[in-house]
């Protein structure tokens, strides 16, 4: 019904930079909150960043002032602009978005996930 495609992971240096990108297709009539959540085995999958689709936002204490996360209604895609990457933010990286499908039922969807890792 709804499929979230991520991409733009890979290997960093430290203090390196990336962006993530997560396009949404689907029976889709409307996507409300889009973010992105991260996973380790060691710990369990925790918030990074969301956004409404009024666009207010809201971040982990942890990535405040480094990522940026933002999106493109048109394009029904989500973006996570990751700056002065540091080790511990190592983790795959999934997108979720809150949507309301084309019959008026909310849905809850995931991607596949994305390794960032961040190594010298």
């Amino acid at each position: 019904q709804v499929q979230l495609v991520e991409s733009g992971g890979g290997l960093v240096q430290p203090g390196g930079s990336l962006r993530l990108s997560c396009a949404s297709s689907g029976s889709i009539f409307r996507i409300n909150t889009m973010g992105w959540y991260r996973q380790t085995p060691r710990k369990e999958r925790e918030l990074v960043a969301v956004i409404t689709s009024g666009g207010s936002t809201n971040y982990a204490d942890s990535v405040k002032g480094r990522f940026t996360i933002s999106r493109d209604s048109a394009k029904n895609t989500v973006y996570l602009q990751m700056n002065s990457l540091k080790p511990e933010d190592t983790a795959v990286y999934y997108c979720n978005a809150d949507v309301q499908l084309s019959l008026g039922i909310p849905f809850n969807a995931w991607g596949q996930g994305t390794q960032v890792t961040v190594a010298s």
